[in-house]
Formats: C-alpha cells, structure tokens, sequence
C-alpha cells in the first residue's frame, strides 16, 4: 500500500511541473528575498511565491516553516494586491504551530522603467497592514515601502527603504539591497543585505546568498542561505521554493474583460 501511494505521489509531482511548465509566459513575484522589486503582475493575472518548506535555526533551537506563501493579484495597470505569511513549528522543544509575518498589501509602480520594458529606472510604493500572529499579544500593524529597480548588462539592483508600526506597537525601519546576476543568464548568482532596527527592541544585520533558476519567463525555482545578527545573536536560515504566474482565468474566468 505505501509503494502504491508512493507511486501516486511521484506521478503527482510530475504532473504539476509539466503543467507549471506549459503555462502562459508572464512576469513573476520575487523569492528568496526579504525585500522585493519595484514590479506587480499584470491586470488579471496571478503571481504565487511558495516555499514548500525552510528551516530557521536560532538559539540552539530550529524551526520548521513550512509553508510560507506570498499571493500576488493584478488589479489594473501598475496596481497589485499582495497577501502574505508563514506557517512555523518547533522542531527541538514542543510547541504550537504558528501563522506568522503575515500581511495584506498594495503596490504601485510609481515610474514604470527597466523592469516594464522602457528606459531608466523603475519605482514603487507598497503600504499595508501587517496582521496579527496567531500566538502571543500582537496587534496589527502597518508599513510602507519605496523600492527602486535599476537593471545594466552585468546585473539588477533593487533597493528598499521601508518604516512600519511593528505588530507590538514599535517604530521599525528596514534598509537592504538586493543583487542579481545578469538577466539573461538561466541560472543566476542573488544576494541580499539589509539593516533593520525595531526601535528599542532589536537591531537586525543580514546576509543572504542564493540562486534562481529561470525555466521559463513564468517559473522559476530558487535557493537561498541566510545569515543574520539580531542583538548580537546568530540566526541562520534555508530558503527553498518556486515562483508560477498565471492568468486568473485558469482558477475559473478572467478577472478583466
């Protein structure tokens, strides 16, 4: 019995990557990164980030996320809504499993440039609200974002400036950049650095290092290791997983006419 449903399982997989493989081709959201670029899908299309399963490990202890998901909507033309979060369980110590960083966002692309096709550099604003965790006292919160994306022959850049009102009720500012290899390449070399002070209550230096694979213009898989010093202590982190885009009209009608 568990070979056969082993057998289903493989035959599942393969299934879902060869239909991944033959969608639309459409621009796609951003993994593995903390910050993101200045992009949003298209009017009537969707954009999913997902991380089947990480591992964060912390004060001797490890955490399971898994999943942790970013959805992307196209609205109309440089708008997008975004929703967020993570699912985390204890590994070493008994604990509750936990739904964590998540958020409910909208983005605009301020001056549309590289990353839509045209000249110069592109920008964007995000701003939201960020949801309550599903343990502990937290409230919601809110945050907002400037982002700007430049693109040359040897690579990208996006750069991130954003303030919040953290879930406890703290002033936050997050500064990072990310980097990437140059465009064309199927396999590109990605890093990520950012700076984050939660006023008062911590202060954040953080390295990441990585790969994306782009199959197609509309999938791609991605690998990250992270390294961060938050008030002198060591966090280190796996990221794995995928980014799909597609039209909405495969979920069961267009969203636009």
């Amino acid at each position: 019995m568990r070979t056969k449903w082993a057998r289903v399982a493989r035959w599942g997989i393969r299934a879902f990557l060869l239909t991944l493989m033959g969608l639309p081709d459409i621009a796609f959201a951003y993994r593995p990164f903390d910050g993101t670029d200045a992009a949003v899908a298209e009017p009537g299309e969707v954009e999913i980030e997902f991380q089947p399963a990480g591992v964060l490990s912390s004060n001797g202890q490890r955490t399971l996320v898994a999943p942790a998901t970013v959805l992307n909507f196209g609205l109309v033309k440089n708008w997008e809504a975004v929703f967020e979060g993570r699912v985390e369980t204890p590994l070493d110590t008994p604990g509750p499993t936990s739904l964590t960083d998540a958020g409910a966002f909208l983005k605009y692309v301020l001056r549309p440039g590289v990353l839509q096709d045209q000249s110069g550099p592109s920008i964007a604003t995000e701003f939201g609200a960020l949801l309550p965790d599903t343990i502990g006292n937290s409230r919601i919160g809110a945050s907002v974002a400037a982002i700007i994306s430049q693109r040359w022959d040897w690579g990208t850049a996006h750069l991130n400036i954003a303030g919040a009102l953290t879930r406890d009720q703290h002033p936050d500012l997050f500064t990072g950049i990310i980097l990437e290899g140059p465009h064309k390449w199927v396999v590109r070399p990605v890093a990520e650095f950012f700076y984050e002070e939660e006023f008062g209550q911590a202060h954040t230096f953080s390295a990441l290092i990585g790969a994306i694979w782009q199959v197609k213009d509309n999938l791609s898989f991605d690998v990250g290791f992270r390294h961060a010093i938050v008030n002198g202590a060591g966090v280190n982190e796996v990221r794995a997983g995928l980014t799909i885009g597609f039209p909405l009209r495969l979920l069961g009608g267009p969203l636009h006419r």
